[in-house]
């Protein structure tokens, strides 16, 4: 089997990952089978490193791989450790291979690849089981299909017979729309403006180098690359998670023509502001608040008569959470890691919906009252299956958990979105569900930031696509005029080809 998640060792090269644990007479007889020899050969024959790879290379050879064999493996795409995953199986002379979620972080051209070789596998008589979402990929490469459901066994059909509404129908249990809509773009001015970001890895290279983009209201901007690429690490950058990075992030707050309030302002802040001419009367003539008194500003204030002149700008280039938040910007990020960084798996649903506003009660007490009616509104809405509200996340499936997650943070009604493989682990009507979800979000003037790895949706749901390869900018386009080969070719920019 080879997992989603693979399991090599990083240090050592192609070559020892692929006879790591095999004995010398097991090598032997791997060598003889490669070679079509019957029997072995009389005498002393070498099983080194060096005839190992000679046979794998000979192996890869039959099958179309390209082979490397000295390369190490903490040095490799993930393509490429894929595809010395699917090489260490095969040189063992495996005759039946899983693939769990195998072109999850592949690029279209490597997953033709990746089809190339099991049609190659099949022609060989072997057994190739893949584990996917994918329905245009099922339909693509498969013979048959199982279809499963919440752990059931649901049913099996050929392929030949079947489409994707049909198999979407047997896994969701009823006819569900598989056309994701997208509404037509009209931006509301920039929100996020980033220039020459970049981001240090624990190596000390660049996990992401001169990163430059403006993100504008109402509009989703995907970012698309390979696992590795510097994704999660933008993103982090972003919501200030990380320290080590130079550059500028700058947020417009849109509140242009928008009266002022003590919510995130305070007196001294907005005497602060009417001096740098940024605010003006309900009227339009300039704000002067030299000669009133702090009663009468409060006053004004609740009167909604101070408005503000422009959009705010704001450096949070080097702004912690707490201080995004502080400064009044409604920012909402749904990480890839949803138990590590986006929610707490011992604490039940209503703990967790208060994570993001505990900080707004007055005293010592907390009060769960708003905190229970959002978890109770979320598991109704976004149809999350658990026993009630007071178990704890960690108990419920991964997609049930996304659910909670995504609701959570769209339920702050935030100026800037930012989410991380939002509907990884979702059946396909969650994930239409989600991608309805967003495309709202963009109706009412968020400014989101997607990161997904399906090619395909991410086309379909965004306005444009920033892509990376490398933790570097190879191009932005725009999602209605791009083909997935186009974006493909831009996330392997420059990588090399062989293992």
């Amino acid at each position: 089997m080879v997992h989603q998640h693979y399991k090599l060792v990083e240090a050592f090269s192609a070559v020892e990952n692929i006879v790591l644990g095999l004995s010398r007479k097991e090598l032997l007889q791997i060598y003889d089978r490669i070679d079509n020899r019957e029997g072995k050969a009389k005498g002393f024959r070498h099983c080194g490193l060096k005839e190992s790879a000679a046979h794998a290379k000979k192996m890869c050879d039959r099958y179309g791989f390209q082979f490397e064999a000295n390369k190490i493996v903490s040095e490799m795409s993930i393509a490429e450790k894929q595809t010395l995953e699917i090489i260490k199986a095969l040189f063992r002379g495996v005759d039946t291979l899983i693939l769990d979620e195998p072109t999850a972080v592949l690029t279209p051209q490597e997953t033709q690849h990746l089809f190339d070789v099991v049609r190659a596998m099949k022609k060989d008589g072997k057994t190739v089981v893949i584990i996917t979402h994918k329905l245009n990929e099922v339909l693509e490469i498969s013979d048959r299909v199982v279809i499963m459901r919440k752990g059931e066994y649901i049913g099996e059909v050929s392929t030949e017979e079947a489409n994707e509404a049909s198999l979407a129908e047997m896994m969701v249990g009823k006819k569900i729309d598989l056309n994701i809509h997208r509404s037509d773009l009209k931006t509301t001015g920039d929100r996020l403006v980033v220039t020459g970001l970049s981001v240090k890895n624990k190596e000390g290279g660049y996990a992401v180098e001169d990163v430059n983009f403006t993100l504008h209201g109402s509009e989703i901007l995907g970012i698309a690359g390979v696992s590795g690429s510097g994704q999660k690490e933008l993103l982090s950058a972003i919501a200030g998670l990380e320290k080590d990075k130079t550059g500028s992030i700058v947020f417009h707050n849109p509140k242009k023509d928008r009266p002022i309030t003590f919510f995130h302002k305070n007196i001294y802040q907005i005497r602060q502001l009417s001096k740098e001419g940024k605010l003006h009367w309900k009227d339009g003539s300039k704000c002067d608040l030299a000669n009133i008194k702090n009663k009468e500003l409060v006053e004004k204030v609740n009167n909604e008569e101070i408005i503000f002149y422009d959009d705010e700008i704001m450096d949070i280039t080097n702004k912690l959470p707490l201080e995004i938040r502080d400064l009044g910007i409604k920012l909402s990020f749904v990480p890839e890691d949803r138990l590590g960084m986006g929610l707490v798996g011992s604490m039940d649903l209503v703990d967790n919906m208060l994570l993001r506003s505990y900080r707004k009660g007055k005293g010592s007490m907390l009060h769960k009252e708003k905190s229970k009616a959002l978890a109770e509104k979320v598991v109704k809405e976004l149809d999350v299956k658990t026993p009630n509200i007071n178990t704890p996340v960690r108990k419920l499936s991964g997609g049930n958990i996304q659910k909670i997650l995504v609701g959570r943070e769209l339920s702050s009604s935030p100026k800037i979105l930012m989410v991380a493989y939002p509907v990884r682990g979702l059946d396909i009507n969650s994930s239409y569900l989600i991608y309805h979800l967003l495309d709202e979000q963009k109706k009412k003037g968020t400014a989101i930031l997607y990161v997904g790895e399906d090619l395909d949706a991410m086309i379909a749901i965004t306005d444009r696509i920033l892509v990376l390869c490398d933790g570097k900018v190879t191009g932005i386009v725009d999602s209605r005029s791009v083909s997935k080969e186009q974006v493909g070719l831009l996330m392997s920019k420059g990588k090399s080809k062989s293992i």
